[in-house]
C-alpha cells in the first residue's frame, strides 16, 4: 500500500486516539448525576465535558450493548438524532459560500417535483422550521410504517410531493418539522452533485479530526463501538433501532469524544469561518419580524444568567443533547441509549457542578430556555391542591388531548400513554420515562384548576395545551361518524368502529384506540384531533385530521356520506 494513504489514515485517527487515551481524575458530583445509569445490568449515557477547546472530563455508565455486556465510554458511538441538524445546516452553507446555492432560493429550484403552494418556500424556511411543511415523521407514521418497518429517502419525499396543503403559510409561524432538513439533505446532493454523507465527512468531519463521526449510510452499515438503542419494558429492556434511511434530520453517528472538535469550531472557525459560525447563530424571523429562538440547527436560551446554544435529539432507543456556553468557552455532551433518559437535564446538571460560580443564585429560566433540574425529593416540593392539576387540556392547533388524573396521592398523565409526574415545583412537573415536562398555569382564584399546561421537549416549548371539559356521546350520536375515511394526501385509510357509546380509531398498522368527544364533531384519541364534516343534509362526509406537526390532514368517507341522524 503507498504509504500517503497510510500516513492519512493516521493522522485522522490522531485526535480521537489522543482524546480517547486521557485519563480524569474522577469527578465524584458529575458521577452522582448518573449514579442511577451507572450499572452493570442497564443502557445508559456517557458524558463529555469541554473547556477552552480541551476534554476536561469524560466517562461512560451503564452497558452499550446488554446482550453482550459492553460497558458504555467516551468512545462509545450513539445517533444523536436531531442533534444533527446543525451539521446538515453547516453543509448548506458551506455550499452557499460557494454560489451553488441561496439561502433565499424557492426550493424547487432543486425539488422541482414538490407542489407549488400560495407562497414560496425557501431554503431558509426549512432551516428556520417556518416553512409550514407538514412533518414527514408523523405522516409516515399516520400511514401506518412502523419505525422497524424499511422507509427509504424515496418514501419520504413521495409522501411530501402527495401533500396538498401546509400547516401554515411560508414565514407565517415556527412549528418543528423534520421535513425541512431532510428536503435540505436533498438539496445537497443535487447542488454538490453527491450526498450529504460525502460532503459533511469531507467537507466538515474530516477537516475537524471527527473521525469516529459520520451519517450513516444504511440501517445495515457496520458501525464499530455503537451503541444498541433501548426502550424500557415492563420485563426490562428491548432494542429500538428504526431502519429508516433519510438523512438531514438526523442520523449522525458520533462520540462525546469527537463533539469537542465541533464545539471547539465555534471558537476557531477552521471551517466555514466566521461566515459560517455566524449564519449558524443568526435567529430565525417570522413574516411579522418577530425573533426566533432558534437559529440554524441550534437554539438560544439562557439558564441561570448564562447564555446557552444548544440542540437535542431523540430517534429510537437514542436520546442526546449538546449544549454550550459560548461566553465561558464551556459545553456538555450527553449521549445515551435508553429512551427514558433526560439528557438535557443532565447537561445542565454536569454544567452547574463547573459553572456555578457564575451562574445566577435563583434559577430564572425564560421561554424557550433550558431550566435547571430540581434536586429536591418530590415530597419536598410544595403542591397546590392536586384536584386542580387533574383534568383534560387540548392542544387547540391539533386537537390533541392530555390528561391528567390523581391516583393513589399522585398525578399521572392517563393520556396519551400512562406517565408518572415528578415535581420540580408547584408549577412544573416532570414526565417520568419521558423528556418532557408540563409547565401548569394557575387558575386565577385560589385553589381554582389550572388553565392551561405548556409542554417542554428539548427545552423548548413544544405545545400548549387548554383546559377543557369532555362532552358526554350517546349511542345515536356516535353512529354516525362509524366508518372507513381515505386519505389521497397519505395514501392510506383509517376506520372508526362503535361499542355502545364508545368509539374506537384504527389506523393501518394499528390496533383501536378510544376516542373522546371534545366538543360538537370534535373527537380527539391515538394522538390525534378528529374534525368531521357534513353535507347540507347532515350526513357526515368526511374528517380533517391533526396530529401535533401534520394539520388539517382530509379523509373523505368511503362509499360517502352516512344516513343523517
Amino acid at each position: 500500500m503507498p504509504k500517503a494513504p497510510m500516513l492519512l489514515l493516521v493522522a485522522l485517527w490522531t485526535p480521537w486516539a489522543a482524546a480517547q487515551g486521557q485519563t480524569f481524575a474522577p469527578e465524584p458530583r458529575v458521577d452522582s448525576i448518573f449514579a442511577a445509569y451507572d450499572r452493570s445490568d442497564a443502557p445508559g449515557c456517557a458524558v463529555g465535558v469541554y473547556r477552552d477547546g480541551q476534554i476536561r472530563y469524560a466517562r461512560g455508565y451503564g452497558l452499550a450493548d446488554l446482550e453482550h455486556r459492553v460497558p458504555i465510554t467516551p468512545a462509545t458511538v450513539f445517533d444523536i438524532g436531531s442533534t444533527s441538524k446543525q451539521f446538515t445546516a453547516a453543509t448548506i452553507l458551506l455550499l452557499e459560500q460557494e454560489g451553488k446555492l441561496s439561502l433565499d432560493d424557492d426550493v424547487r429550484r432543486f425539488l422541482p417535483e414538490l407542489p407549488v403552494y400560495q407562497r414560496p418556500i425557501t431554503i431558509r424556511h426549512l432551516l428556520h422550521h417556518t416553512s409550514g411543511l407538514r412533518d414527514y415523521i408523523g405522516l409516515l407514521r399516520l400511514a401506518g410504517v412502523r419505525t422497524d418497518d424499511v422507509a427509504t429517502a424515496d418514501d419520504a419525499l413521495q409522501m411530501l410531493v402527495r401533500q396538498r396543503a401546509l400547516n401554515f403559510a411560508p414565514g407565517d409561524e415556527h412549528l418543528y418539522s423534520n421535513s425541512g432538513y431532510f428536503l435540505l439533505s436533498l438539496i445537497v446532493e443535487r447542488a454538490a452533485g453527491r450526498s450529504l454523507r460525502d460532503e459533511a465527512r469531507d467537507r466538515i468531519f474530516a477537516p475537524l479530526g471527527m473521525t469516529r463521526t459520520a451519517y450513516l449510510g444504511s440501517y445495515n452499515d457496520v458501525v464499530p463501538d455503537r451503541a444498541i438503542g433501548y426502550e424500557p419494558t415492563d420485563s426490562g429492556y428491548r432494542a429500538d433501532m428504526p431502519r429508516w434511511l433519510q438523512l438531514g434530520d438526523g442520523a449522525v453517528f458520533t462520540t462525546v469524544e469527537d463533539l469537542v472538535y465541533w464545539g471547539d469550531n465555534f471558537r476557531t472557525t477552521r471551517v466555514g469561518g466566521t461566515a459560517m459560525r455566524d449564519a449558524l447563530l443568526t435567529r430565525g424571523r417570522l413574516t411579522d419580524g418577530k425573533e426566533l429562538i432558534y437559529a440554524l440547527g441550534l437554539m438560544h436560551g439562557e439558564h441561570r444568567g448564562l447564555a446557552t446554544v444548544f440542540h437535542g435529539g431523540s430517534w429510537g432507543g437514542y436520546l442526546a443533547e449538546f449544549v454550550r456556553f459560548p461566553a465561558q468557552g464551556y459545553g456538555v455532551a450527553v449521549l445515551c441509549n435508553r429512551s427514558d433518559a433526560d439528557p438535557p437535564a443532565l447537561a445542565l446538571a454536569v454544567a452547574e457542578v463547573h459553572l456555578a460560580g457564575e451562574m445566577d443564585a435563583v434559577p430564572a429560566p425564560e421561554a424557550g430556555a433550558v431550566s435547571a433540574p430540581d434536586r429536591s425529593t418530590p415530597e419536598a416540593v410544595q403542591l397546590r391542591p392536586l384536584d386542580t392539576y387533574a383534568g383534560s387540556y387540548r392542544a387547540p392547533n391539533s386537537g390533541n388531548v392530555v390528561t391528567i388524573a390523581v391516583e393513589d396521592g399522585a398525578l399521572r398523565v392517563l393520556e396519551p400513554g400512562r406517565y408518572d409526574l415528578i415535581p420540580r415545583s408547584a408549577d412544573e412537573l416532570d414526565v417520568v420515562g419521558a423528556p418532557v415536562r408540563l409547565v401548569f398555569e394557575a387558575g386565577e382564584a385560589s385553589g381554582a384548576p389550572a388553565r392551561r399546561i405548556t409542554e417542554i421537549v428539548g427545552g423548548a416549548p413544544r405545545n400548549v395545551y387548554q383546559r377543557f371539559t369532555p362532552v358526554a356521546l350517546t349511542q345515536a350520536a356516535a353512529a354516525a361518524f362509524v366508518g372507513e375515511y381515505r386519505s389521497e394526501e397519505l395514501a392510506t385509510s383509517l376506520v372508526v368502529t362503535q361499542a355502545d357509546t364508545l368509539l374506537h380509531l384504527t389506523l393501518r398498522n394499528g390496533s383501536p384506540r378510544p376516542l373522546r368527544m371534545l366538543g360538537e364533531d370534535e373527537l380527539s384519541g391515538a394522538g390525534v384531533g378528529l374534525r368531521f364534516t357534513r353535507d347540507a343534509a347532515g350526513a357526515v362526509t368526511g374528517l380533517i385530521l391533526s396530529q401535533g406537526r401534520a394539520r388539517d390532514i382530509r379523509f373523505d368517507r368511503a362509499g360517502g356520506a352516512a344516513a343523517s341522524h
